[in-house]
């Protein structure tokens, strides 16, 4: 039942020149490889938790043993965080959001180049290691959330349709400082088909 690192569903150099592909070799293979390490470390003596899911841990953090809480908040969130991200990014892609998505963001932030801005300003204002996510209920309705380290909206029952990781281990290979620019640069990568596709099962009330 121990949590297992997911393939990237594209080549580490797909994402180029947006994101380099010695970023993503040592982001999937070392970082998401720690975090999954980490987790089934922590839960390995904790058979009565062998069972639940990913989310279902996350959810029920509270109740968790209190020696293993911090580690399943920061491996198990850096687990689902990742996860998530390698999915809805890869080759060919950025652009202007389509379908299902394009219409919510038109109709929850006023377009894309306005949504675009506030994600965008979350991403830059998270003090020091985070990320910055849209969630949505089973409504469709979206919502821009930042959180610091691997804290995920899943932790509050919410549900994760995207989001951006602002961890300099990112990014700073190729930007350095200027975390601005890699969130500038970041929406060339961005799968819509594929959010829309979480979209879609989130509405449905499917796992994503």
């Amino acid at each position: 039942m121990a949590f297992t690192l997911p393939d990237l569903p594209y080549d580490p150099t797909a994402l180029e020149p947006h994101i380099d592909a010695q970023t993503m070799g040592l982001h999937h293979g070392k970082h998401h490889q720690a975090y999954v390490t980490n987790l089934n470390n922590a839960l390995s003596e904790h058979t009565q938790l062998h069972g639940l899911s990913l989310d279902e841990l996350l959810k029920k953090l509270g109740e968790l043993p209190e020696s293993i809480r911090t580690a399943v908040r920061n491996n198990g969130g850096g687990h689902a965080n990742h996860a998530m991200f390698w999915t809805i990014m890869g080759p060919n892609a950025g652009g202007d959001p389509t379908g299902a998505v394009g219409q919510a963001i038109a109709r929850d932030f006023g377009g894309f180049e306005d949504f675009k801005k506030k994600f965008n300003d979350a991403g830059l204002k998270q003090f020091g290691s985070g990320w910055v996510f849209v969630t949505a209920d089973a409504a469709g309705k979206l919502e821009i959330v930042a959180k610091p380290n691997q804290d995920t909206p899943i932790m509050e029952g919410k549900t994760v349709l995207m989001g951006n990781d602002v961890w300099e281990h990112a990014y700073y290979l190729k930007y350095q400082n200027r975390r601005a620019d890699y969130l500038n640069a970041w929406w060339n990568v961005v799968n819509w088909g594929a959010v829309n596709a979480r979209l879609s099962a989130i509405t449905q009330g499917k796992a994503v």
